[in-house]
């Protein structure tokens, strides 16, 4: 999925959702880790940014101005990191759409999620 893609399927779901969900007890507008209180069941995956041509991802990150990785207001530029390593979820109750990887290091794997909002999502090109 790119992002002219994901921008479609995130106005679609802005657009068809307006009550409140079981997915909305955290707030989930910058990067979390996922909420054990989250229930994977009410969830299916419908695709994924990672590039088709199955090459490495960069680790670059976009983050102009000042937002930082965890700010809420950080653009969704689907070509960088952690994007670029993201499978997109859609609650199957409501319809708001969520980026999911899993973050790992060292001795730890931590699961992230945070929620796609279309204004936030940018077609950065990578630079050469």
């Amino acid at each position: 999925m790119n992002a002219a893609t994901l921008l479609e399927f995130a106005r679609a779901a802005e657009a068809r959702t307006t009550a409140p969900c079981t997915c909305t007890k955290t707030p989930l507008d910058g990067w979390q880790s996922q909420p054990l209180s989250l229930d994977e069941t009410q969830f299916r995956e419908i695709g994924t940014l990672l590039p088709e041509d199955y090459a490495e991802p960069t680790f670059s990150e976009y983050l102009p101005g000042k937002t930082t990785y965890w700010s809420a207001d950080a653009p969704i530029a689907p070509r960088y990191f952690p994007y670029n390593r993201c499978s997109v979820w859609e609650c199957a109750l409501c319809g708001r759409l969520y980026l999911h990887y899993t973050e790992g290091g060292g001795y730890f794997v931590d699961r992230r999620i945070r929620a796609v909002k279309a204004g936030l999502i940018e077609d950065v090109p990578l630079p050469p």
